[in-house]
């Protein structure tokens, strides 16, 4: 037995802020605010840790298996709360965010795009980031998730967080800087 097997939940505990870092990507602000996501980034290690005899040992495959137990934990959740949805208005906005939710998770298992090599170097470089980013203050994590990971503008920050621009800035300005600290200038923070 390999030692990467004789520690399936060292080895998996590893990539959980990674998969709590890209579980808050995959869906909009209405359903994170529904979705327990701690409680689907368990699961799918739960689920990954009772199949560790399909777990494969190379980094780079695990992280991309890890990432369709995620994806489909988290279409099922989707699911889940397009079932629960009642009133027509609320459904048919309920309903545009789950086809934006649903697109991107779908987008993101298509996306294996890369060389084997500099797939494993990003899957690396992004657990490194996710556990950088679990480490920061709430509010500057979540400015950096929305304008640097989910492309948002500044003003449209400001709105989510019901902070003004500049409030927001500040908090983007000390959450890059403690990502630097923590992981030094070589991911291009």
């Amino acid at each position: 037995m390999t030692q990467h097997a004789s520690e399936p939940p060292e080895r998996l505990e590893r990539y959980r802020q990674y998969l709590a870092l890209l579980a808050r990507l995959q869906l909009d602000e209405r359903l994170r605010a529904r979705v327990d996501l701690s409680g689907v980034v368990q699961q799918t290690l739960l689920e990954a840790y009772l199949a560790r005899d399909q777990m494969p040992q190379d980094e780079d495959e695990l992280a991309r298996w890890l990432r369709r137990i995620l994806a489909n934990n988290l279409r099922d959740e989707v699911r889940k709360h397009h079932a629960q949805a009642r009133q027509a208005r609320r459904e048919q906005s309920l309903q545009a965010a789950l086809e934006a939710s649903s697109q991107r998770i779908e987008a993101w298992l298509a996306a294996e795009q890369t060389s084997p090599s500099q797939q494993v170097s990003r899957n690396e470089a992004l657990v490194r980031l996710a556990a950088a980013l679990g480490e920061l203050p709430q509010d500057q994590r979540r400015a950096i998730e929305l304008h640097h990971l989910q492309g948002l503008s500044l003003a449209e920050v400001a709105m989510q967080m019901q902070r003004s621009r500049g409030a927001v800035a500040a908090l983007l300005f000390r959450g890059l800087g403690g990502l630097r600290q923590r992981l030094g200038t070589e991911e291009g923070f």
